[in-house]
């Protein structure tokens, strides 16, 4: 069946942001609603932004079929120009990739979304000329190599009113009273302290003003180190802490040196490593396990390379591609690998929290830049054994202190520039599908719902929010002042992404949270001395300078043996992360499991075979055969929702009637 080609009789004219301009438009596009060889659709209007792709049909005027869950700022046609992932054209029953100058018009257009959307659009009964205007459009906009300042982020916030809404609960890291309070809430300032020497930049343009050192290491030998031309060394060679366990044992990240290197570099580099060890072999003598994470883990191009085929299998043409899929869905699943890397970072995760937990040792994890894979390891290990990370505004606050402040090159990775595929790698969609598998293993210990992770994922490319649109805080910062612009010459005012009522009205936001996540239960005053008095105890213990001898042997061989050995290779090799007995880790595993779970304590994943899932929300909202009758989990935590409304006015009545009769 297929509609009568009648001309739209009302104008329906996009609803443009603060700053969006309209770049070109077609009339009288088909866009099929589902690709099931019925040609069933509806005609519209498809248009190009310098944010979006919309198809404006005449539902679109009308406000009566809203959904419950609805995103203020993309509609459900609207395409965000970074959300594209790739653009094919259908010539005669063929399809062909579209990218740079196009010679041919194609009749169809399928646009594939990197939120897992497919859109067909038919433009047979479109004029020629607007054919070319739109198909090129959108392909030039979407696909060619951008200058940062072209981002529609700019456009918006030089635009956008100045009304940037209080300050949510979420700690942003930009200021050194959020590092102080930090160190205070994980009990870290006993040992390490935050330091002000990158005020402007100075010391490193990769490193954040501020950060947190060993206390041992003073702030002049980081500034020497930066004078004395170890150019990169220090940001190469410096601990950076990333947080610390009750038992004092912290968790700390660190560049790897690069593999080659002249001779001059090489000494610096002894005579620096030299210097770090001397004071950190000071009492206490501690221990710390190195983990080279470049040999212990998947590359990222591995990574990217297992993510790519993984999506392949959820961005379907029709029907009958569904069903094809189906019949051999778990060999395609397993050959892509993208489950097996999940399982390999969760594990990896769960030795470093055994090193921290059980053998109250400090981990050190290298990296090549530590902002890739040492980001998604040293939050999953926080998300494990810290309950304040497990809520919403603690969540936030560890992806602002890892990621954004911590340097994860969101613009390279995410390729929103379409600079390089090269450095394309979705470190960070790594990091929230092992999350998702401990939310679904655990829900009552996290405050927040995989339809909050889901909504997370989609806003990697929502443009308007500075969280994910930069490579550091450094780029950030230069690129504040709006002076380009003639006009103006105040700071852009960045949005973030944590202020949620942007893109959600409250009733929407309810399906962010969890309803039946289990609180803290708060201790009372006598409770809380006895326990902070403990702590501190133990805190102190390990600085007492009894059996020093036998550690400081310890320390200084391996340092020793690491100045020996650091020249020319790679750290990790060499003090293997096998030290322990293999079975130590699956012990500790099993024993954990074998107990009942605190629910504010400890949480490891489960690993084994099965256990590990695909993300069913996020990889297959898009597809009707795929969809669960009933509604499934969504449609359970509606009912929830609603039960929980209800609880909650009867407990305001029986308080009034209480209060009334007192």
């Amino acid at each position: 069946e297929i509609h009568i080609k009648e001309p739209i009789e009302k104008e329906v004219n996009p609803h443009l942001l603060p700053g969006e301009l309209l770049l070109c438009e077609a009339s009288t596009v088909y866009k099929y609603i589902q690709e099931d060889g019925s040609n069933r659709g509806t005609y519209g209007k498809l248009v190009c932004t310098n944010f979006k792709i919309a198809f404006l049909d005449d539902d679109s005027a009308s406000d009566d079929n809203e959904p419950q869950f609805k995103n203020k700022i993309v509609g459900e046609n609207d395409i965000t120009l970074q959300c594209v992932d790739q653009i094919y054209g259908v010539y005669d029953e063929k399809k062909k990739l579209l990218t740079g100058q196009l010679r041919k018009y194609p009749e169809k257009l399928i646009i594939y979304c990197k939120d897992l959307r497919v859109f067909h659009f038919c433009l047979r009964y479109t004029k020629e000329e607007e054919v070319k205007r739109i198909v090129s459009g959108i392909v030039h906009h979407s696909q060619t190599p951008k200058l940062l300042k072209r981002l529609f982020l700019f456009s918006y916030a030089s635009a956008a009113p100045n009304n940037t809404g209080g300050r949510n609960q979420t700690v942003m890291f930009d200021t050194l009273e959020d590092w102080r309070d930090e160190l205070e809430r994980t009990k870290g300032n006993v040992k390490y302290k935050a330091v002000t020497t990158n005020e402007g930049y100075r010391v490193s343009e990769k490193l954040p003003l501020y950060f947190v050192v060993p206390i041992c290491v003073s702030e002049e030998s980081i500034l020497k180190g930066q004078l004395t031309n170890f150019y990169h060394l220090v940001n190469v060679f410096l601990q950076i802490w990333c947080w610390s366990c009750h038992n004092g044992a912290a968790l700390l990240k660190m560049s790897a040196f690069p593999k080659e290197q002249d001779d001059i570099t090489s000494q610096t580099q002894k005579a620096f490593l030299d210097g770090i060890y001397k004071t950190i072999s000071k009492p206490p003598y501690e221990l710390l396990k190195m983990d080279d994470l470049s040999s212990s883990l998947p590359s990222l191009q591995d990574i990217q390379i297992a993510y790519t085929r993984f999506k392949q299998l959820f961005l379907i043409d029709n029907s009958t591609d569904f069903w094809a899929t189906d019949v051999k869905w778990f060999s395609l699943l397993e050959s892509t690998n993208w489950l097996e890397i999940i399982r390999r970072v969760l594990k990896k995760a769960i030795e470093v929290a055994e090193c921290l937990e059980r053998q109250h040792t400090n981990v050190l994890l290298i990296e090549e830049s530590a902002t890739d894979l040492c980001c998604v390891i040293s939050s999953l290990v926080q998300v494990m054994m810290d309950s304040y990370s497990r809520t919403k505004s603690g969540f936030q606050s560890l992806i602002q202190k890892e990621w954004v402040i911590g340097g994860h090159g969101f613009l390279d990775r995410c390729n929103h520039l379409h600079k390089s595929d090269k450095e394309e790698a979705p470190v960070f969609l790594l990091l929230l599908n092992c999350v998702w598998q401990l939310v679904q293993q655990y829900p009552p210990a996290f405050e927040f719902t995989e339809t909050y992770l889901t909504v997370l994922s989609d806003s990697l490319y929502v443009p308007i929010f500075s969280t994910f649109f930069f490579n550091s805080q450094h780029q950030k910062d230069t690129n504040m002042s709006g002076e380009s612009l003639k006009t103006q010459s105040t700071p852009f005012r960045f949005l973030t992404v944590w202020d949620w009522s942007v893109q959600f009205d409250p009733k929407a936001q309810a399906f962010l949270n969890n309803p039946l996540y289990a609180e803290k239960p708060k201790l009372d005053k006598s409770q809380r001395k006895t326990a902070r008095f403990k702590h501190q105890r133990q805190l102190s213990l390990p600085l007492t300078q009894t059996k020093s001898s036998s550690k400081r042997g310890f320390f200084r061989e391996e340092t020793d043996h690491l100045i020996k050995n650091i020249l020319g290779k790679r750290i990790g090799k060499f003090i293997n992360s096998s030290d322990e007995p293999p079975n130590s880790f699956r012990e500790f595993y099993d024993s954990w499991h074998s107990k009942p779970v605190d629910y504010h304590g400890l949480l490891l994943p489960r690993i084994d075979g099965p256990e590990i899932k695909v993300w069913a929300q996020r990889y297959l909202r898009w597809i009707p055969e795929a969809q669960l009758h009933g509604g499934g989990t969504i449609a359970t935590a509606a009912k929830i929702l609603d039960l929980m409304e209800e609880v909650q006015s009867l407990q305001v009545k029986m308080d009034e009637e209480h209060s009334q009769a007192v």
